[in-house]
């Protein structure tokens, strides 16, 4: 997959095409339409240039010129840096500690049980369902206070929210009837083009099964 731009491409991303860390950069790349090489991998067949650039073999890895990053929210700042245009995140210190904050409640009341699905334990899956059930259904309020995660603006923030509400129904976690406000936002983030831009074959797939 390349994503195409107006800007050299000097960019390779390392990506696992299932992996919603992975996905959550490819949706930043895609929001600002960046010329970057993506590199889909097979997670049990690593390629030997990715040991080469990133001494954790994990992705997502992004190189740029000598530049190596392989931590998905630094990865995030460094492109909302590096190409300001549109801005995701805020400008003033306050709401960009703000955001930050939410980006690691992110991480870690979601992205980390997320993870946790991956388990050969029955035990281990199941409580990692409800914890992130659970954990979606504490905030329902916030997704109905702005257009956007708390925001007028497209954001970091809902670059890291997409991709776990995409993977809901394929995980089999369902929210109920009660949380209008979570899949209202879900279908207005889903409808940008750039979201369905970031998507890999696979994410489609079995998003669609």
């Amino acid at each position: 997959m390349v994503l195409v731009a107006n800007r050299r491409p000097c960019m390779t991303l390392f990506s696992d095409p299932n992996c919603a860390q992975s996905h959550r950069v490819r949706l930043v790349l895609a929001e600002k339409d960046i010329s970057v090489d993506v590199v889909y991998i097979d997670p049990d067949n690593k390629p030997e240039d990715l040991l080469d650039v990133n001494p954790y073999n994990s992705v997502p890895t992004l190189t740029d010129r000598e530049l190596v990053l392989y931590d998905a929210r630094v990865i995030m700042e460094y492109l909302d840096e590096r190409f300001p245009h549109p801005p995701l995140m805020p400008v003033d210190p306050v709401s960009r500690s703000k955001s930050r904050l939410m980006l690691f409640r992110i991480e870690r009341d979601w992205y980390e049980p997320l993870a946790k699905l991956a388990s050969d334990s029955a035990s281990i899956v199941d409580n990692a369902k409800k914890e992130l059930q659970e954990s979606l259904l504490s905030v329902v309020d916030l997704f109905k206070a702005k257009p956007y995660f708390l925001s007028d603006e497209f954001s970091l923030v809902d670059c890291s929210i997409a991709p776990i509400l995409w993977r809901l129904p394929s995980l089999g976690i369902e929210l109920g009837k009660t949380v209008k406000p979570i899949t209202e936002y879900a279908q207005r983030v889903f409808n940008r083009s750039s979201f369905r831009n970031s998507l890999s074959e696979q994410e489609v797939e079995a998003f669609m099964e």
